[in-house]
């Protein structure tokens, strides 16, 4: 089985890596959640990649969490066209957040 990963946009400035994967565990068995930083400045560029365990998660993330409210924000949930499918894609230009 192969992960699958999903784009988060609108991310809060203030939503952490753990945050992130904490509440996309909701969907599913979260792998890996990165809040991509500003590699000069260490600051949230608003976005986020969430690595599932299997695309049916991935799939449930995009359904149902599209849309929600995380630290009041509303978050924009897709299919990751980033990295290519999952696994350790980082070629986002920015720092990582944190890991699984």
């Amino acid at each position: 089985m192969s992960s699958a990963s999903v784009y988060v946009g609108n991310l809060a400035w203030k939503t952490s890596w753990q945050d992130l994967k904490d509440w996309m565990r909701q969907a599913g068995q979260v792998v890996r959640a990165d809040v991509i930083t500003d590699s000069n400045t260490g600051r949230s560029q608003g976005w986020g990649i969430v690595v599932f365990e299997n695309e049916a998660d991935a799939n449930c993330a995009i359904e149902t969490m599209n849309g929600q409210d995380l630290d009041g924000r509303q978050v924009h949930v897709r299919e990751d066209r980033g990295s290519g499918g999952g696994g350790d894609g980082d070629d986002y230009g920015g720092g990582g957040g944190g890991r699984g």
